[in-house]
């Protein structure tokens, strides 16, 4: 079911029309005229039309149904007026904060989780939403938890690959993923989702520690591998500019020394303790 404008009308100047038909109808009354009747009954009427008159707020709509049959929304602000048998229900168009609690889930590696979204969304639809879900406001808790537990296990926690998209190294194609996923699930609800985004995560406790570790690790490996890519320039520089500039000839057992103790030098995570030759070279 897809919304349609309801009819209405300015409700200022529907009521100044009911009440000023009610006002003659009424002068005219006379007891002694039987004809007088007829203008209380217009006057009755006229004042029962009153009754059609309602309010509409800023982004706010007014679903109208007659005898269980829906016949439109009006979005109209201010006052308006329509037909006084129309059952009216407000619906709020403004946007809202959902927040979903900590849930826990395991990631694409199978590593436990907890992760939680907030989600911004507006009713887009105002039949869909009243007719076609029985609580559109919980629809759309239950739906966007659905899809945060969805997309959670498509993606690891960590990138482990160069081209890997991870949940805590990608966090713009993640909430594009798990806003796109949030707005398939609500589309049927009449619900538009304006943002999605992770506002929580972290490993599980269980395993929090363990993966701290191992995160301690990688980074201690990745600062060693430049570590020693840098020593092995510097030490190629050095013998490259002591070969052009002629300083010192070196056989290759004595090269293999330098490279060592260059690379010991380098590479040492104390500092290293000099020996001085005070001798000859050789």
């Amino acid at each position: 079911m897809k919304e349609i404008k309801g009819f209405s009308a300015n409700g200022y100047v529907a009521s100044v029309i009911f009440i000023a038909i009610a006002l003659a109808c009424l002068s005219q009354f006379n007891p002694v005229n039987g004809s007088s009747i007829l203008f209380v009954l217009l006057a009755v009427l006229s004042v029962a039309c009153l009754a059609g008159l309602f309010m509409v707020q800023p982004n706010q709509g007014r679903v109208l149904t007659l005898f269980g049959s829906y016949v439109g929304t009006v979005k109209e602000n201010g006052l308006r007026w329509t037909v006084p048998f129309f059952i009216r229900r407000n619906i709020s168009l403004r946007l809202r904060n959902f927040e979903s609690n900590k849930i826990k889930v395991n990631d694409a590696h199978g590593n436990p989780i907890e992760i939680a979204t907030v989600v911004v969304w507006s009713v887009n639809d105002t039949a869909e939403a009243v007719f076609e879900v029985d609580d559109y406001e919980s629809f759309v808790n239950i739906q966007s938890e659905a899809a945060l537990r969805n997309m959670s296990s498509a993606y690891p926690y960590d990138q482990h690959d160069g081209d890997e998209i991870a949940l805590r190294s990608h966090p713009i194609q993640v909430s594009e993923a798990l806003k796109t996923e949030i707005q398939d699930r609500l589309a049927k609800a009449g619900v538009k989702v304006h943002e999605a985004r992770i506002s929580h995560l972290a490993y599980a406790s269980e395993i929090a520690s363990a993966m701290l570790q191992r995160q301690q690790a990688s980074a201690i490996i990745a600062a060693r591998q430049k570590i020693v890519d840098g020593a092995v320039g510097m030490v190629e520089l050095a013998l490259s500019r002591l070969s052009e500039r002629e300083i010192v000839e070196l056989d290759e057992e004595r090269k293999a020394a330098m490279v060592s103790n260059l690379l010991v030098v380098l590479c040492a995570e104390q500092n290293t303790q000099p020996v001085v030759n005070a001798g000859s070279l050789y």
